[in-house]
């Protein structure tokens, strides 16, 4: 219980101080770059809130989504087992896979 108590705590004074050093930064760089009006206290938290909803910052550890292909102890056994043919061609189908579409304005022959 304390622990929970210690951590709770811990987070509640990141919360308070980021919500300071997001008001801090909006009021010395926005209202005099794009014209805005100054943030108080609670509209920096407030800010602060929404913009955890809207992107989904503030996680620990590590990111989630998809992880890369050699981070699944599975995926690293089998490139281990592969010969160099076979790892030439598992390379080539992920750039195929992986690049970038063409360009409309490209006009190769």
């Amino acid at each position: 219980m304390k622990r929970f108590s210690f951590f709770l705590l811990i987070g509640a004074a990141a919360l308070l101080a980021l919500g300071g050093a997001v008001m801090l930064l909006w009021n010395a760089v926005l209202p005099e770059v794009l014209g805005v009006k100054a943030l108080n206290y609670g509209q920096a938290l407030g800010l602060l809130v929404l913009a955890r909803i809207l992107f989904g910052g503030f996680r620990g550890g590590p990111p989630r989504g998809r992880k890369p292909p050699f981070a699944d102890p599975e995926m690293r056994q089998k490139w281990m087992k592969m010969n160099p043919d076979e790892r030439a061609r598992f390379r080539e189908e992920w750039k195929k896979r992986c690049a970038s579409p063409p360009d409309a304005t490209d006009t190769k022959p």
